[in-house]
């Protein structure tokens, strides 16, 4: 038996396959629809793509990579490949029924085929890997970067990239939620006497300048830095890992651009503050590599609360908004709740992460 991530990444990602499928989880009601009719229509049914083929097979091989993961580093070598796949396709069965009840939602029985596809082929994955003895190389690759209670970080760690997927109003800019919870609460509270008892602002929210911006990118791509500072042993492997961070933020951040806009406008956030952020950031998480775990966890917390503290003064720009509605309408429905989500509340659980790990006393586990 070994330690392991994958238990809590499987959950995790069960979480987010969860939300993806059943988001935006509002107007439940009967359709009238006989579940049999959809898990006895006819294959291929009259109305699929490619996207939606390629998605629901890919958005289930992780979780069958995981759970075979997690039972074969906890022991259990009984069937874990059909184990696993038999729990993708009952959740899969369970969310294409619940779909039932929402009105923007179609159950499909080709969505149910592929997503026990999909959650086979990653289960095969994992068993093949654990076979040639990659799983192995890879525990021993962890022992040697990270410290042995590394499974939250690294769980975090894995979730950025997603978070990144979702476009945000400044780019790395997690974590700005202050004006659309204000407007929920709004809406919540409209009509009854404690909408007065709201801390409403009088005056509009002002642009970003141009040095907030920069500071804003410093800080958005030194916080996931920081993060597995926390967790990584030597200096060397920082650095490596430095450079790993800064490459995949700029690379999804472009890819966001490129699926909201189109490929011609990829690159069109890199304006010159954010470049010059790009590259401050990446000095000053070279400049920290020889910075205690403990001092890591506590710079950590400052460059989070300042880093929400300055974006949660920043208005979203019409542009962003209709970029939010392109994704909403269109085929990123399957994400857009998904991302968005993730794009909230990453900062936050890094937040409550962190300050649990400085609480802790020196020695402890």
């Amino acid at each position: 038996m070994h330690r392991t991530s994958a238990w809590p990444l499987a959950l995790t990602y069960v979480a987010l396959i969860v939300f993806a499928s059943l988001f935006p989880f509002d107007g439940w009601r009967a359709q009238g629809i006989d579940p049999l009719v959809f898990l006895l229509a006819p294959l291929p049914p009259p109305y699929w793509t490619g996207f939606d083929v390629t998605t629901n097979i890919v958005g289930y091989a992780p979780l069958g990579f995981l759970l075979v993961l997690g039972m074969l580093r906890s022991g259990w070598t009984r069937s874990p490949v059909l184990l696993a796949t038999l729990a993708g396709g009952l959740l899969s069965v369970l969310l294409e029924f619940l779909q039932i009840y929402l009105p923007r939602r179609v159950p499909s029985n080709l969505d149910l085929v592929l997503n026990t596809a999909g959650t086979l082929a990653g289960a095969l994955s994992a068993a093949l890997l654990e076979r040639v003895g990659a799983i192995d190389r890879w525990s021993d690759f962890r022992g040697r970067w990270f410290v042995a209670d590394a499974s939250g970080a690294m769980v975090l760690l894995a979730l950025w990239p997603m978070a990144l997927l979702f476009p945000a109003a400044v780019p790395f800019g997690l974590g700005q939620v202050l004006e659309r919870l204000e407007a929920a609460l709004v809406e919540v509270l409209s009509d009854t006497p404690f909408l007065v008892w709201l801390p409403l602002r009088a005056d509009a929210l002002d642009p970003l300048s141009p040095g907030a911006e920069l500071l804003c990118v410093v800080l958005g791509l030194l916080i996931p830095c920081l993060l597995g500072y926390c967790v990584i042993r030597q200096m060397a492997r920082r650095a490596l890992f430095a450079l790993g961070v800064v490459a995949i933020g700029v690379a999804l951040t472009a890819l966001s651009a490129a699926l909201s806009w189109g490929p011609v406008h990829a690159w069109g956030w890199m304006g010159q503050p954010v470049r010059v952020g790009v590259w401050g950031a990446l000095a000053l998480a070279l400049l920290l590599l020889g910075l205690p775990r403990r001092a890591c966890a506590a710079l950590l917390l400052v460059a989070l609360a300042w880093h929400l503290a300055l974006l949660n003064q920043v208005p979203t720009s019409a542009y962003f908004a209709q970029t939010l509605q392109i994704w909403e309408q269109g085929r990123f429905i399957r994400f857009y709740g998904l991302g968005q989500w993730l794009g909230w509340l990453w900062p936050y659980a890094t937040l409550l992460y962190v300050l649990q790990r400085v609480s802790r006393r020196e020695g402890s586990p």
